[in-house]
């Protein structure tokens, strides 16, 4: 495999996790199951959301309101995987 494939193929994949650890941690924050006011809470949920929001803010501004569900992850990660799978397909023709 191309090693600058396999590059970006990894960073695809951490991204996506990330994205979920971004989305886990505002359930857990919504629901009162992790404190607020823990400042390891705040420093990870900081850095989670300044590394997906620039990503998730064009996709939020396309989407119409659906009551408090936010399905811009899901989408963005649906976009991620199709990115990988295109790029897969054009460097080992």
């Amino acid at each position: 495999m191309n090693p600058i494939l396999w590059l970006i193929s990894t960073l695809i994949t951490l991204y996506i996790w990330i994205l979920i650890a971004a989305a886990l941690l505002s359930w857990l924050i919504a629901f009162n199951v992790v404190n607020r006011h823990n400042h390891v809470v705040v420093a990870i949920a900081d850095f989670l959301y300044r590394i997906t929001e620039p990503a998730l803010r064009p996709i939020r501004a396309f989407l119409p309101n659906l009551g408090g569900i936010d399905i811009s992850p899901v989408i963005l990660i649906i976009a991620l995987l199709f990115l990988e799978r295109v790029l897969i397909w054009l460097f080992t023709r």
